[in-house]
């Protein structure tokens, strides 16, 4: 488990540097023909791994404390992302889900992480619903969820991130979604979707 600590030390560390590098964008742009295209470049690179960090620890927190198995999600979610293979799963915190979840195959499996990646292997039938995890078993998967109203203008929200936003609108579990487009990997929680990994 990221210690709180160290956290904290790694994205002062990550600021303190963002805040050198837009000191040094600001120094170099009244210099005649400059480009700081590429500074930029490396300014958003600097924000982006900063985030991913920032997003991975309050994952890390908001999970531990409903399932012993958040490593082995994480795990799971990234081999997922590496192979682009797109999954939607939903982590059941204090509010009960099985009310909320519609047309889902019970599956009351002990959490595995390769019975996670099988479930979201390209074809099968299960592939495109939502998984869901109570404590450390998967309860269920092929789940619909509710989808968000909101309106996105500029990003191309998929049904997999509206899916899990909905949810998130109207209870207390954490989505995890990886696209099948892109591997990126967020999480939705409060109406609200992170970055973890891009």
């Amino acid at each position: 488990m990221y210690e709180q600590t160290r956290f904290q030390q790694d994205v002062k560390f990550m600021l303190s540097t963002i805040q050198e590098k837009t000191k040094s964008i600001q120094d170099t742009i009244s210099e005649e023909d400059c480009c700081i295209l590429s500074e930029f470049d490396l300014l958003l690179k600097l924000v982006s791994d900063a985030q991913s960090v920032a997003s991975s620890y309050y994952l890390e927190s908001y999970l531990s404390p409903y399932t012993t198995e958040y490593n082995q999600i994480a795990k799971a979610a990234s081999t997922l992302s590496e192979k682009r293979h797109g999954a939607l799963i939903v982590v059941e915190r204090k509010q009960p889900l099985t009310e909320i979840l519609h047309n889902g195959v019970i599956i009351g499996a002990k959490f595995s992480q390769t019975l996670l990646e099988t479930i979201f292997y390209p074809g099968n039938p299960l592939h495109d619903g939502a998984v869901l995890i109570q404590n450390d078993f998967i309860h269920s998967a092929g789940n619909i969820l509710p989808v968000s109203n909101q309106t996105f203008q500029s990003k191309k929200i998929g049904t997999r991130h509206r899916a899990a936003l909905g949810l998130s609108e109207v209870t207390d579990a954490i989505m995890i979604v990886v696209s099948e487009e892109t591997g990126r990997i967020t999480f939705a929680i409060n109406g609200n979707l992170h970055v973890v990994k891009t």
